[in-house]
């Protein structure tokens, strides 16, 4: 019965935020990519250290008040399953670009608080995220100004 209700529970997460952040995707499609900021989107693969799981990754990466930003991420799990999530980014310029972290809790069926610690430039967007039980990688680049 436990593990039927968890597949219910992670299929339920699936599909929340999904209608959003794919409508606000198609929306930026257009827009023109900076130069000289980590606004936009962003897509590409993350990778666990801990289970060897992965898959596509896309992120919109949008300014907030007072100079943080907030990135919305949508990662494939097991090609099949979506979950969406939002995390609160403290960025700061640095030599080649910038540097950026910040944590989430994501709840207990998702792995609980997680951190991430990264570098992004104008064309690529690379960090890491641990939390409790769970580590790894993420690494974006640009998409093509394209609606997809």
């Amino acid at each position: 019965m436990v593990p039927h209700f968890l597949g219910l529970l992670l299929l339920g997460l699936a599909a929340t935020g999904c209608s959003s952040f794919n409508r606000d995707w198609r929306a930026t499609a257009s827009s023109a990519i900076p130069g000289n900021d980590i606004t936009g989107r962003w897509e590409g693969t993350w990778q666990s250290e801990v289970t060897g799981h992965h898959g596509k990754l896309r992120c919109l990466v949008i300014p907030l008040e007072g100079g943080d930003y907030q990135a919305r991420y949508r990662a494939k799990y097991l090609r099949i399953m979506s979950f969406s999530y939002s995390v609160k980014l403290k960025v700061a310029a640095a030599e080649d670009g910038f540097k950026f972290n910040g944590e989430a809790d994501l709840g207990w069926y998702a792995g609980g608080r997680y951190q991430y610690e990264g570098r992004a430039s104008a064309t690529n967007f690379v960090s890491t995220y641990k939390s409790k039980e769970d580590h790894g990688s993420f690494q974006m680049t640009r998409p093509a100004s394209k609606k997809n």
